[in-house]
């Protein structure tokens, strides 16, 4: 991406609307904000400007201008605002007239960001917060990458990275030193002290699931025997008809999901094909896929059907126990018989204290109290695996200080690619491609 052009594009959503935000940045902002404009306003003040094609003098509109001069500006570099009318035709004439300027063209996906990263406005564990801010659907979503795009995962990692130079400082003494063999044992034993500290924090970090749970949502998948009513009780948690229903045994035999925002936590409830010996082809395929599902879930709803409740499912159903619920008690006499969460998918009858139970076991999985969670996606969780690792490595070696303080360099390295600081060329493509034009 080239930061000698000029770029601009619509920042705000596509489509008509009251307000369109058009954003500009680079060296010729100054340039083309006063051709469209007349003027440049006073910096940081949205100042009321007709804007005029440069090249007819025709008036485009009258907006709000804004004037950001660089290095004070989101992207490092003169940048620019404009407050239009939302109609397409407004925006799309004025972005027309800018291109006529020379080395003015529209932005890539991201590249504001981009040039954000480049000129130090942003490290890399901000932008993928600030991404996940734009794409969050609930507030739990907005609110941790909000804390991440503030700076809660380079904070950590500034912090690894600090704890990892002191036992380097001290494993490179005991190499300087080495010809004193109390002097270098001393600093070996404190370097190894530093850095299993290091490590005991790194393997807690780990365990962790609720970030990378929270940003792609708490997996729910209801599994149970054929005509349990599973399709109707992922249509009564949704409250539409989102999968068909039918007395049919087998009905569903590929995957339906629905998002879900369960009091500002993100859920996403599968619906799985019945499970029970035999069927047909396409039928096993379903079950085959069910039970994956199911094996990658955080929780397991095991729907049994009241008017022939088999209530055992199978023994790989899932990595924890299933949560069993007895469907269609409308059904029955005695809806006691089955000591579970008696509901009726058809009627609505304890829907609402399952959609209890499902809320608090997902603020459960996805709030795991402490500070925020430092992992929120696979990228962060190779590194840190990847720094751990090196650091266990490092303990184990005896005998060879230099081979050991190669493991220390290792784990840094890895540290630093968290935020952008080390060798991160091969991963900004995809990161900043998540990003929509204008931003």
């Amino acid at each position: 991406m080239p930061t000698t052009d000029t770029i601009i594009a619509l920042a705000s959503g596509q489509g008509r609307a009251a307000i369109a935000v058009l954003r500009i940045s680079g060296p010729g902002t100054r340039d083309l904000v006063t051709a469209l404009a007349g003027a440049l306003p006073a910096p940081r003040r949205a100042t009321l400007r007709r804007l005029t094609d440069p090249a007819t003098g025709s008036l485009l509109d009258r907006g709000l201008v804004l004037w950001f001069p660089g290095p004070a500006s989101f992207t490092g570099e003169d940048m620019a605002e404009l407050h239009i009318h939302g109609g397409r035709a407004v925006s799309q004439n004025v972005v027309n007239a800018s291109l006529t300027r020379e080395s003015v063209r529209l932005a890539e996906p991201g590249e504001f960001a981009s040039r954000a990263f480049e000129n130090g406005k942003l490290d890399l564990s901000a932008v993928e917060g600030l991404a996940d801010l734009i794409n969050a659907e609930t507030a739990a979503q907005a609110n941790q990458a909000l804390t991440q795009a503030e700076g809660s995962l380079r904070d950590r990692a500034t912090g690894w990275r600090e704890h990892i130079l002191r036992a380097q400082a001290l494993a490179e003494a005991s190499i300087d030193f080495s010809d004193e063999e109390d002097v270098a044992d001393d600093a070996m034993v404190q370097a190894k002290q530093e850095a299993s500290a290091l490590l005991q924090e790194l393997t807690a970090e780990l365990q962790k699931r609720s970030g990378e749970r929270l940003r792609e949502g708490f997996r729910i998948v209801i599994a149970g025997p054929p005509n349990a009513g599973k399709s109707s009780l992922l249509n009564a948690i949704a409250a539409r008809d989102v999968a068909i229903v039918s007395a049919e045994a087998g009905t569903t035999r590929d995957l339906v999901e629905v998002h879900l925002d369960l009091d500002g936590l993100p859920v996403i409830l599968t619906d799985t094909a019945g499970l029970r010996e035999g069927g047909g082809e396409i039928e096993s395929e379903g079950m085959r896929r069910a039970l994956s599902r199911a094996s990658d879930a955080d929780l397991v709803l095991w729907l049994i059907d009241a008017t022939d409740p088999q209530t055992d499912p199978p023994a790989d159903l899932g990595k924890l126990a299933p949560f069993p619920v007895l469907n269609k008690i409308d059904q029955v006499a005695d809806a006691g018989a089955v000591e579970v969460l008696p509901i009726s998918a058809k009627t609505g009858a304890g829907i609402g204290s399952l959609l209890d139970e499902i809320k608090r076991r997902a603020a459960d999985g996805l709030e795991e109290g402490g500070e925020p969670p430092a992992i929120t996606r696979a990228r962060h969780r190779t590194e840190i695996e990847a720094a751990a690792s090196a650091l266990q490595r490092f303990l184990n070696e005896e005998g060879e200080h230099e081979l050991a303080a190669e493991e220390l360099r290792i784990a840094a390295r890895h540290i630093g690619r968290l935020t952008g600081h080390i060798d991160v060329e091969e991963i900004l493509g995809a990161i900043f491609g998540e990003f929509c034009i204008g931003k």
